[in-house]
């Protein structure tokens, strides 16, 4: 069994395995198929539209609102000035809503200024500074409702690993994680959903706080979960932006009562693989392992929904022969390579559910009363 990185527990930890994190090449998609619309709007209607919510603002997504005030007020002198501002990059949902990508601090200043939230920090415009947007003449206020826009919108029949490979791509800001950006296309229950299992006691323990939550690593892997407990394998393709996608679209609709069961079978499963491995829970290791090593994603898939539906007393009843037909499974050359090279591989994903399916049923299904 090849060695993992070892474990630095902490909030900002991001060092995961059994991660495939490369994402093709711009040459797989087609050349007329990425549908990127371009339009112009003024000031005064992007804020109309964020005030009736059909911009997606969300913090989760594009972290808190951070300019300090003098950079706010520098791009509001650049409208006054007519200076051309950088485009905006926006995606359009299935509800129609437009997703900001690109642009969020602009917009959010453009907003804050025209609601009075903003007095300019301009100390060589006398005449600008220290005023809010209602204290500035009716033509300097018009000038500023009528500068005009220019959006670029990415529709929302673009592939998903497209769609995310475009916001890398055109991202001015801080890198967003992939996590962080499906968070703000799929809001809703299903995010609700992530946030709030990613934050559980059991969860933390199981994963020994080991995922970022500032990189939404946490709430990755629980939409692995989610993705791997309710949608059928046979379905996946090899492209887990997709799966992991589809997964948010189905826990959107679900009802509520369907999500407490979701609930209660990962929080079941946590506690199942934590009473079996304790701090080296969902991690390569071996019987003699010491030190603690990296969680590897792809054993978390097939472990967390493995023993999901298993009660703990069952666990608890068999768990020497359980461990040692884990330990025999990761011992495996045909399991290891599964979980360690090109994961997410659709071969390499039905084989290693497969093999721990069959070894989890060898032990808990076969001493069943």
């Amino acid at each position: 069994m090849q060695a993992e990185p070892l474990d630095v527990s902490g909030d900002d930890c991001d060092d995961v395995g059994g991660l495939d994190d490369s994402h093709g090449s711009w040459g797989d998609y087609p050349i007329d198929n990425l549908l990127i619309r371009h339009e112009n709007r003024t000031i005064h209607d992007v804020i109309r539209r964020i005030n009736q919510g059909n911009y997606v603002m969300d913090p989760d997504f594009q972290r808190d609102f951070i300019w300090p005030e003098d950079k706010q007020s520098k791009l509001i002198e650049s409208v006054i000035l007519r200076i051309p501002l950088p485009v905006f990059y926006l995606a359009e949902d299935g509800e129609g809503r437009m997703v900001v990508v690109d642009g969020l601090q602009r917009l959010t200043t453009f907003s804050r200024f025209v609601n009075d939230e903003l007095k300019l920090n301009l100390k060589d415009r006398k005449e600008l500074h220290g005023r809010s947007f209602s204290e500035l003449s009716s033509k300097l206020q018009n000038r500023i409702e009528d500068c005009n826009l220019i959006f670029y919108i990415v529709d929302s029949k673009v592939p998903e690993r497209a769609r995310l490979d475009i916001f890398e791509r055109v991202n001015g800001g801080i890198p967003l994680t992939r996590q962080q950006m499906r968070n703000c296309l799929f809001m809703g229950k299903a995010t609700s959903f992530l946030k709030e299992e990613s934050r559980t006691d059991i969860f933390l323990r199981a994963t020994g706080g080991s995922l970022s939550a500032r990189t939404m690593r946490d709430r990755e892997f629980v939409n692995r979960f989610c993705a791997f407990q309710l949608l059928d394998l046979s379905k996946y393709r090899g492209d887990m932006d997709q799966f992991l996608a589809d997964c948010l679209r189905l826990m959107n609709r679900m009802e509520e009562f369907q999500l407490s069961q979701l609930s209660t079978e990962i929080r079941r499963s946590l506690d199942n693989n934590f009473l079996l491995f304790g701090r080296q829970a969902f991690r390569k290791h071996s019987p003699e392992s010491e030190r603690r090593v990296v969680i590897n994603a792809s054993f978390w898939d097939v472990m967390s929904t493995g023993l999901s539906r298993y009660p703990k007393e069952q666990v608890q009843a068999h768990l020497n022969p359980l461990r040692q037909a884990i330990y025999d499974l990761l011992q495996d050359e045909e399991f290891n390579t599964a979980i360690t090279y090109g994961p997410n591989d659709a071969r390499k994903v039905r084989h290693r559910f497969g093999a721990t399916r069959r070894a989890l049923e060898d032990v808990l299904d076969a001493h069943t009363d």
